[in-house]
């Protein structure tokens, strides 16, 4: 007999995935996952037998509850449900899909209404970092419904602006975890950075690519996937990661001079697939690199010195990422204050998904 689960499924910024409310899942976290890759269809390519979309950006989960810290509304736990392997990670955050946890936690109660726009301040279980999104709520109630668009997205829809306050080191515990702006690995110089999603960047000319090829390209291209997990699996530990064998972080982001009038150009491993955008925090982290002296990014990018305030456009497949950084200097050292930027999100479906009950008897 199928067993049902209240859930919502709904796009946020360039990801698609499912929102549960956490009392809706299971308590015991095998079984939990079990139910997850049921309802999404994995393992399989094609996700046949569930609602995933057959791609990391459309296989993503939402945990949320109404928090009990002080000055929170929710706590939101990500959860990466892998396409073809039966593996849920909890090892990053996901900045796109959070764009959607402050319009549902406001339609499912657990954040009130605040007037033409709310603060939902959403405590990010992943990192135990927290993030505010600002959700448009004319009229009482979330507008989807608008005139922001962001690349990657047809169309348009409201603005949803995503505030980071405390997301440096969230994973590794310092915005550069090897203590450098600049590292040498496997022939090749890096840059080590986290502000609030651990990401090796790497020139793309270094791999004898020119860094604005199309994803599927960079898939087709064995030898390169294969230089940069090696480089990807040794700086695990060096960046306080251990063993990421089996973890989707860090990712690992080529860089290349900008080609379309923005700050940097981008093609970012997830870490196995290439993005076809960039992702939220990824794009953070990038763009953080382009402001700190020393490192791989700063020889490429062109950002206009504006003092502690930056406004960097990271370029990607699809378009390019606005991030806005405030920035200060202490004793030489880049402290980032707060990250700010543009996304949106929509509600695509809610009711029910179903899964085998065999799934929760074994």
């Amino acid at each position: 007999m199928l067993t049902s689960i209240p859930c919502t499924i709904m796009r946020g910024g360039t990801s698609k995935g499912l929102y549960f409310h956490e009392h809706d899942l299971p308590a015991e976290r095998g079984l939990r996952d079990r139910v997850l890759l049921a309802a999404m269809g994995s393992p399989h390519l094609r996700q046949i037998d569930g609602v995933g979309g057959a791609h990391p950006l459309t296989s993503k989960v939402a945990v949320i509850r109404k928090s009990t810290r002080p000055n929170i509304d929710v706590d939101y736990l990500f959860l990466q449900v892998v396409v073809d392997k039966a593996e849920v990670s909890d090892s990053q955050n996901c900045g796109n899909i959070l764009a959607g946890v402050g319009p549902w936690a406001i339609e499912q109660g657990l954040a009130p209404i605040a007037g033409e726009a709310t603060p939902v301040r959403i405590h990010m279980v992943n990192t135990d970092s927290v993030a505010i999104a600002h959700v448009a709520t004319p009229n009482g109630a979330v507008e989807y419904e608008g005139d922001a668009r962001i690349d990657g997205v047809p169309g348009t829809a409201a603005p949803v602006w995503l505030e980071f306050v405390d997301v440096a080191g969230s994973s590794c515990g310092s915005l550069l975890p090897t203590g450098n702006a600049r590292d040498r690995i496997d022939g090749v110089e890096v840059t080590c950075i986290d502000n609030g999603m651990p990401v090796v960047l790497l020139r793309a000319e270094d791999f004898g690519i020119a860094g604005d090829e199309r994803p599927g390209e960079l898939e087709a291209n064995t030898a390169l996937k294969t230089r940069i997990e090696r480089i990807r699996l040794e700086l695990g530990a060096p960046m306080n990661l251990g063993d990421v064998s089996k973890k989707t972080v860090p990712k690992m982001c080529l860089i290349s001079a900008p080609r379309n009038g923005g700050s940097i150009t981008t093609r970012t491993f997830i870490p196995h697939r290439v993005h076809e955008s960039i992702g939220v925090l990824g794009a953070v982290s990038v763009a953080t690199a382009c402001a700190i002296p020393g490192s791989v990014a700063a020889d490429i990018a062109q950002v206009q010195d504006t003092g502690d305030e930056q406004r960097i456009d990271v370029e990607h497949p699809t378009g390019f990422f606005t991030v806005d950084l405030k920035l200060r200097t202490e004793e030489g050292v880049v402290k980032v204050e707060r990250s700010t930027l543009l996304r949106t999100s929509r509600k695509l479906m809610s009711g029910e998904v179903f899964v085998p009950g065999s799934v929760w008897q074994r």
